[in-house]
């Protein structure tokens, strides 16, 4: 076959080991692969449809419940409104992204992509889940404790490397701006604009570092779309922990009985190890059974035994028992932070929402429905009903699509200060998905889908 035709069409075999896993992202990129960014976008961000059986349109309800209190608390009511009726016509959430500033490189592409899709939609609000687990400190000065200016790393909160690597962004605080650092490295930062508007922030003290992230990415937002054309709006595993602990209030809820019933979380842990011991079992995150503890300014892993959490290890450490109540008022109280699995469960499986995320995440998602499935009880109509209509998957990549390599200010360095967005919007419909994938590079180079393609015939 000829090159240039092989080129201009998206490698088969990596689409053929996608499709293994997550058949309906390599349709969206095969069906895209010549069209603008934008129509893969928006395409993402579309409509979706109601859920159809009573346990997904019970998870929807209480899911858009929670939405709905999160939206009162930072808009005014009509806008809040129209949030909620956005999101009933284009359920979908961004879930790739870690807690950082969008200043940073992958979590800024990844955030445009988003907006792109919710601008070709003309959705006024977009959903944006942040995980909040990691520590301040990645490696090498990199992660939420920092902001790269492309020539240098500022201490965004002035904290002590030895607490940068230790503490978690959502239980570190309370803090404040690093005024000082920044103030130097505006003098000689490119789009000084941009350290202004953090600026503005320095005077005010956060409950945690993951609350101070989120305002500034929401001050940089507004900055970059002045109309605003779609704004984003929010949620992290806190968010994610509100909304488990509201189902389990009632008892009959998936979760109540996946969680509180022993028989049933055994059931639930069997399909987990079964999938893990599969052929896509290196798709699945570790890390902690269930739930994430939180102590001492730090998230810690979890072990059940004796029907409790607990901290491996460490007899002084959390230990909450397994049942509903104290679950629910653990969740309430900050103690508990949902797993993976228990975060897609109850913002996007359960309430079939659509999901997108990173080359990793397409290939758990379906391993979290697949167990989640596998789970469910047989005997039970309404369970029945629902296992089939997770057959039906709602996924997409939505992180690391647009994977630019020039620091986030240099790429901004060209663009006028309070039009930044729709200018990215005008210049992204010129570049089709296979250009600005660089012919799925990120995914070849993710060991895990690598391999997959390598042992196909």
């Amino acid at each position: 076959m000829d090159r240039a035709i092989e080129a201009a069409r998206p490698p088969r075999r990596l689409l053929a080991a996608l499709s293994l896993l997550c058949p309906e992202v390599a349709q969206d990129i095969e069906r895209h692969w010549d069209e603008p960014v934008t129509s893969y976008a928006g395409h993402l961000w579309r409509a979706t449809s109601a859920p159809a059986s009573r346990l997904a349109n019970e998870a929807r309800a209480i899911l858009r419940q929670m939405l709905g209190k999160h939206l009162s608390t930072i808009m005014i009511p009509q806008d809040a409104a129209a949030g909620l009726r956005e999101f009933d016509r284009a359920a979908a959430i961004q879930t790739g992204l870690h807690c950082q500033l969008l200043l940073d490189r992958t979590t800024f592409d990844a955030f445009v992509l988003s907006w792109l899709g919710a601008a070709e939609n003309r959705l006024p609000a977009f959903l944006v889940f942040s995980g909040t687990t990691m520590t301040m400190e990645t490696i090498g000065r990199e992660g939420p404790g920092w902001l790269d200016t492309g020539t240098d790393k500022v201490n965004l909160f002035g904290m002590g490397r030895h607490k940068l690597s230790r503490r978690s962004v959502c239980a570190t605080g309370p803090v404040s701006i690093n005024r000082q650092a920044l103030e130097a490295v505006s003098q000689t930062m490119p789009g000084t604009q941009l350290a202004d508007v953090l600026l503005k922030r320095a005077d005010e003290m956060f409950a945690t570092a993951a609350d101070a992230i989120t305002a500034l990415n929401a001050d940089l937002a507004c900055e970059w779309d002045r109309l605003p054309l779609a704004k984003p709006i929010f949620i992290d595993d806190r968010f994610a922990a509100m909304v488990l602990a509201r189902h389990l209030e009632d008892k009959d809820s998936i979760p109540s009985k996946l969680l509180a019933d022993p028989q049933r979380r055994r059931r639930l842990e069997h399909a987990l190890q079964l999938a893990s011991n599969g052929p896509f079992g290196g798709f699945l995150p570790g890390g902690t059974l269930h739930f994430w503890g939180v102590r001492d300014r730090r998230v810690r892993k979890l072990v059940v035994e004796q029907d409790r959490l607990v901290e491996p290890e460490r007899p002084h450490g959390l230990s909450i028992p397994l049942d509903r109540p104290r679950l629910r008022q653990a969740l309430l109280d900050g103690e508990l932070l949902p797993n993976l699995l228990l975060v897609f469960l109850v913002l996007a499986i359960l309430p079939r929402v659509r999901a997108m995320g990173g080359p990793r995440q397409i290939g758990y998602v379906p391993l979290f429905q697949s167990v989640l499935q596998a789970a469910l009880d047989n005997n039970s109509r309404d369970e029945r009903e629902l296992a089939a209509e997770l057959a039906q998957r709602e996924s997409g990549w939505g992180m690391r699509v647009i994977d630019e390599q020039l620091p986030v200010l240099d790429q901004l360095a060209g663009l006028p200060a309070t039009d930044i967005l729709p200018q990215l919007y005008r210049h992204y419909r010129q570049r089709t998905l296979g250009d600005v994938t660089r012919n799925l590079i990120v995914i070849d180079d993710n060991a895990r889908w690598r391999r997959l393609a390598a042992q196909l015939p």
